[in-house]
């Protein structure tokens, strides 16, 4: 009954979703009005079309895809012949997932969660098995799954007390989630208790730890940091990027990379805003700013004092050619984003004091001193000056968050062994 409940208010809403991810994002995002049709089931012909039944992935959007591709290329190379479907909610998870797999892995957006449209996407793709990636659990998605005997593999796992308390509010529905996952490989025990105390079985709980932390630069990545570091002069002056940041935090950022320049007028900041439609509005407030500044697009640097970062799949790189970086959503009320993108490169993490959406990383990344924690732009200024005047407290913070890194690793290879379980054999 809760689902039917649930399921009809979706469809009275319906005609508000449809405007909002048509007309209102599609206005900013022309990507929004794309393959529209598969919002609603309707997947390319060309995705069902081989003989063996796909794996499919769901990423909500850019983070979770970046979280999985070490996890889903280690899938290719141990089952090279398996037909993998990668979903996403939004244009730029789409267009990550194009960049990291190319067309060695199909893409579809995931239908809204109507039951109709569910429905019809499962009965074209008919997958082996639906892998969900950290806390997408849409009801009628994995309760018609479960009704059709496909695996729901909850992975990389995490819940908050906060999402906890919410899904308790709809305790109904909550228990028809939980009823309908397979396995669930969770961060860590808090976690694992979290969704068993929402009604989860103890027996379908696994602990593997974050994939988040199995993150190792490629060759290429690090040829293309060096040409950065090189076009950017980074060994010669003080580079910071400021990644993934939101309206009202670029204000920030700008205000403190002024402050910084006072002491350190050679300063470079690297700016990357974390949505796309953002791009124009950051360079229109640095045209009215005294700052000067290039776009990363036009590949005309020469010398400014920002570098506004308005491209796709270059913020890994970018942050391995910085001195430090300062990972954005945290001055403001968005949770922050993943750390460990520039930790991975050595290169050590400021962040502010909101980070619950990766409080099963920050937490032990701040432990081990690779990240250091301000409250305001002010505080941001005074860590950035303090880092430009003393390398050696820098690199020590990068190596820290390096070694952090490292010792939490090992999550992917727990990963495939449950995956490799709900496999269908080979024709």
């Amino acid at each position: 009954m809760a689902r039917i409940f649930y399921s009809f208010a979706l469809i009275i809403i319906s005609p508000l979703i449809v405007f909002y991810l048509y007309i209102l994002r599609g206005k900013k995002n022309q990507g929004y009005r794309a393959h529209f049709k598969e919002r609603f089931g309707f997947v390319s012909k060309s995705l069902f079309s081989v003989k063996t039944k796909p794996l499919v992935f769901h990423c909500a959007s850019v983070g979770e895809v970046l979280a999985a591709t070490p996890l889903i290329k280690a899938l290719q190379k141990a089952h090279p012949n398996l037909n993998i479907l990668i979903t996403c909610n939004t244009p730029t998870g789409r267009e990550q997932i194009l960049n990291q797999f190319k067309n060695t892995v199909a893409c579809s957006y995931l239908p809204i969660d109507f039951p109709f449209a569910t429905a019809r996407f499962l009965k074209r793709i008919k997958p082996q098995a639906l892998c969900i990636l950290e806390t997408e659990l849409w009801p009628n998605l994995m309760a018609i799954s479960h009704k059709k005997n496909i695996p729901v593999l909850v992975i990389n796992a995490r819940l908050s007390e906060k999402s906890q308390q919410g899904y308790q509010k709809v305790a109904k529905l909550t228990h028809i989630i939980m009823r309908s996952i397979t396995v669930l490989a969770s961060h860590n025990k808090t976690d694992a208790k979290r969704f068993i105390e929402l009604g989860l079985e103890a027996s379908k709980s696994h602990v593997t730890g974050s994939i988040k932390f199995d993150i190792t630069p490629s060759e290429e990545q690090l040829a293309k940091v060096l040409n950065l570091k090189q076009l950017y002069s980074s060994n010669e002056r003080f580079v910071w990027v400021a990644g993934s940041t939101h309206p009202v935090e670029h204000e920030l950022v700008l205000s403190a990379h002024q402050e910084l320049l006072k002491k350190q007028p050679n300063a470079l900041l690297i700016i990357a805003p974390r949505h796309p439609e953002q791009f124009d509005k950051v360079a229109e407030l640095l045209t009215q700013s005294p700052l000067s500044f290039s776009r990363r697009s036009q590949n005309n640097y020469n010398n400014e004092q920002i570098l506004l970062a308005d491209t796709l799949g270059e913020l890994q790189c970018l942050y391995g050619a910085a001195n430090v970086s300062f990972i954005g959503g945290s001055l403001i009320r968005r949770g922050g984003h993943n750390p460990l993108e520039s930790a991975a490169f050595s290169v050590g993490v400021i962040t502010g004091p909101h980070t619950y959406n990766f409080d099963h990383v920050y937490p032990e990344l701040i432990k081990l001193k690779g990240a250091v924690v301000v409250d305001s732009n002010d505080e941001l200024a005074k860590q950035l000056i303090t880092f430009s005047q003393n390398t050696k407290a820098c690199q020590t913070l990068g190596i820290k968050a390096a070694q952090c890194v490292t010792k939490n690793q090992g999550a992917i290879q727990k990963t495939l062994n449950i995956i490799n379980q709900y496999l269908e054999p080979k024709p």
